[in-house]
């Protein structure tokens, strides 16, 4: 188990990891900016700017190219497969970098007295897919992303 800030990550199998963070807002608002493109250009990313695409439905798709401060360009695509608004997402993850090792994302909100619980079970092909995906900073970009949003999520109360 890994504690980066607020951020909890767990590997509860040989193919998948939980993350679990809390944010200081509303239901409603934490789903508007995991899912609407005016919103996770202001997060998603690590804050870094992105370009993102999102077709906001079960069957759509999505597109982030995050413009790291050293000039590198870090893209990632899915396809949306459920959607329970605003309790639960399902979707695929892909890195274009790394093309074919597409994980399926499962993000679950949970509000609990005005502050809600994000919870993303990723659960991959292989276990050496999970085991890159951790090796990769996963838990410190994650982390950093969620401040982002915690920043973003202050604006908006």
């Amino acid at each position: 188990m890994t504690d980066t800030s607020d951020l909890t990550i767990t590997q509860p199998s040989d193919r998948e990891i939980t993350m679990t963070r809390t944010f200081d807002a509303p239901r409603e608002l934490v789903f508007a900016a995991h899912t609407q493109a005016e919103h996770l250009k202001r997060w998603w990313g690590r804050g870094n700017p992105l370009d993102t695409e999102i077709d906001f439905r079960e069957g759509g798709r999505y597109r982030h190219v995050e413009h790291a401060p050293d000039g590198s360009d870090y893209a990632f695509r899915g396809e949306f497969r459920e959607i329970v608004v605003p309790e639960r997402v399902v979707q695929t993850f892909e890195s274009e970098g790394m093309p074919g090792h597409v994980a399926v994302e499962t993000l679950v909100f949970t509000e609990h007295d005005g502050r809600t619980v994000v919870t993303t079970t990723t659960s991959f092909d292989t276990a050496q897919d999970r085991d890159g995906m951790v090796e990769s900073g996963m838990a410190q970009g994650v982390a950093e992303s969620y401040a982002a949003l915690d920043r973003h999520l202050a604006t908006l109360r």
